[in-house]
């Protein structure tokens, strides 16, 4: 255990210096005050007033920004070692693979997730400090979903950066599995469903397998319980899980397909030619 918060730490130090940490702290950051800044902390939209409304328009936003970073900053991690050499210093020391591989997840996760959650975090403590109303459920649900989205996202981009011998061709990958999971949410799907005329539930059950459009879905049902901009696949949702169920199902999916990504690429790490 004592290897393994080692090795999270010198990931943890190593994104610090980095200037995609920069980038992304600044990214976040700007969001929450961009949205200040144009007046949505003020706003009234469907019932949603104050700091509900700028947490909402975050998180849609978030949904499409975060995972893109998280998959082209960690598939360089196994890659990127593996391409500088790293391994054969590695293999010299007294410290388990095990140890290395999810501590360096461990670090990963904690400087991709710190920065939203800090830029959520400052955007309640402002609007405290400006007396409008705190939502702290909506506060709590909204970091709960986003850290089971940098998980489940952490995880896929381990697995790419262990199948993968080269940065560049992990970071190729990486763009192209964000880029089908984003055009899965409409364009995709729509295809398939006008082409192969399947059943409503089928292609609703394609369609939650996608863990974007899992987070996507969840994070409109608060404001919208019937979800009504989903049209009539709402049904099938709220009649296979219930409003309770969705949201659970929201937060337990993506940790179960992150941990199975990272569980899967660990496995195959052990078996590969590390040097």
């Amino acid at each position: 255990m004592n290897h393994l918060w080692l090795n999270a730490l010198a990931d943890i130090v190593d994104s610090l210096r980095a200037r995609w940490f920069f980038v992304y702290t600044i990214v976040f950051g700007g969001l929450v005050v961009l949205l200040f800044a144009y007046g949505l902390a003020e706003s009234r939209i469907m019932g949603f007033t104050g700091l509900s409304r700028l947490l909402l328009t975050y998180i849609q936003l978030t949904m499409a920004i975060l995972p893109v970073f998280v998959l082209i900053t960690t598939v360089r991690s196994v890659a990127g070692d593996r391409e500088a050499g790293v391994f054969e210093y590695l293999l010299s020391l007294p410290v388990s693979l095990g140890a290395w591989f999810w501590g360096k997840i461990i670090g990963r996760f904690l400087m991709v997730f710190l920065p939203v959650f800090a830029a959520m975090l400052g955007a309640l403590v402002w609007g405290g400090f400006k007396g409008v109303e705190l939502p702290l459920n909506l506060f709590i649900y909204y970091t709960a979903l986003l850290m089971v989205l940098a998980w489940c996202f952490l995880g896929i981009g381990m697995l790419i950066s262990t199948l993968t011998r080269s940065s560049d061709v992990a970071q190729g990958a990486a763009f192209v599995t964000w880029l089908t999971l984003l055009l899965f949410l409409d364009l995709i799907l729509l295809g398939v469903l006008i082409q192969e005329h399947l059943p409503a539930e089928t292609a609703v059950a394609m369609a939650l397998a996608n863990p974007m459009q899992v987070f996507r879905t969840a994070s409109m049902m608060l404001f919208d319980p019937q979800l009504v901009l989903l049209g009539p696949s709402a049904y099938v949702i709220l009649d296979n899980f219930g409003q309770s169920g969705y949201i659970m199902y929201a937060l337990i999916y993506p940790v179960l397909l992150g941990t199975a990504c990272m569980t899967l690429g660990f496995y195959l790490f052990k078996r590969s030619d590390l040097p």
